[in-house]
């Protein structure tokens, strides 16, 4: 677990700031949920969402993240409460309960987004003030996509979410007949990224190379949508689609801080774009690969 300190520093020197992990109530699982697509990159559904009075369960935090993926938060309110286990029991509710989950999207996001429902890696995020070596030695033994993050306030103005264990499953394969795949009409990311020409095959191996070593083992993720390949921590922060000239990235980084150039990066706020970010970045050489590398590690460091 990582022990992570915070200064105030002013005229009169350093002074430390004392991290408060009291007991996780109603109150700051609202102020997550009033923020979760800026925390956490997730869309909020529903909170305290009823699985039934069969199943006999209370969701703590339902929504879908920015890939297309069904996301569940469940929160850790005393240190001896089996919250892993308790999320799992929700997961395996939810894959049972798919059309259920896809109206609520409908309703909530609209049927577009209900459309792109990613049904390979449903998530469990477990927020706690802290964790227990058992804990992360559990997640680490389950088949699943299981974020535990600790939290820690300091006073009333400052949160921090702080990534402590991250598992990622091995991710099923689709039917044919499934919806997510016979909606998809054009061939997978991953296809295309195989065709490349050997100079854009270099150029990609060489991005990819990059972006996973931003972060320690494990830190970087990388998830394949239907229209993108996503880089991410907690949230997307490089998203890459390739064609036949170049490779495109999407960046969280405000285009404003940005001296655009033509032909390499343009501010696609009011363009319609597949990734998530409002930087586009086109790749076509190893030089071009350098030239991105101080913006993708502004998206690194600030998503």
């Amino acid at each position: 677990m990582s022990d992570i300190k915070l200064f105030q520093i002013d005229a009169d020197g350093a002074r430390q700031l004392q991290a408060g992990t009291v007991a996780l109530e109603r109150s700051l699982q609202h102020l997550i949920e009033r923020n979760l697509d800026v925390l956490l990159g997730v869309s909020f559904l529903a909170s305290e969402y009823s699985t039934g009075k069969k199943h006999g369960g209370r969701i703590d935090t339902l929504g879908i993240d920015e890939n297309g993926s069904p996301v569940i938060i469940e929160y850790k309110r005393h240190l001896n409460e089996n919250v892993i286990n308790q999320g799992l029991y929700y997961l395996d509710w939810l894959l049972d309960h798919r059309a259920e989950f896809k109206l609520l999207v409908m309703e909530k996001l609209g049927a577009r987004r209900a459309d792109d429902i990613d049904w390979r890696s449903p998530r469990l995020l477990c927020i706690a003030g802290g964790f227990t070596k058992y804990d992360e030695h559990a997640v680490a033994q389950i088949n699943r996509n299981i974020e535990l993050i600790r939290y820690a306030r300091y006073g009333d103005e400052l949160l921090m979410l702080d990534l402590v264990n991250r598992t990622v499953a091995i991710e099923s394969v689709e039917t044919d007949d499934d919806p997510v795949v016979s909606q998809c009409k054009t061939p997978p990311i991953s296809e295309l990224l195989s065709q490349l020409s050997p100079p854009l095959d270099d150029v990609w191996s060489a991005l990819r190379t990059f972006l996973l070593g931003l972060g320690d083992l494990d830190e970087v993720t990388v998830k394949e949508t239907k229209l993108y390949m996503a880089f991410r921590r907690l949230k997307n922060f490089a998203c890459v689609r390739p064609t036949n000239k170049h490779l495109t990235i999407w960046t969280k980084v405000d285009p404003d801080t940005v001296e655009l150039v033509e032909g390499f990066s343009r501010d696609v706020r009011n363009i319609g774009h597949y990734g998530t970010g409002d930087l586009e970045i086109q790749l076509h050489t190893l030089d071009d690969v350098e030239r991105a590398k101080p913006l993708l590690v502004r998206a690194f460091e600030d998503n």
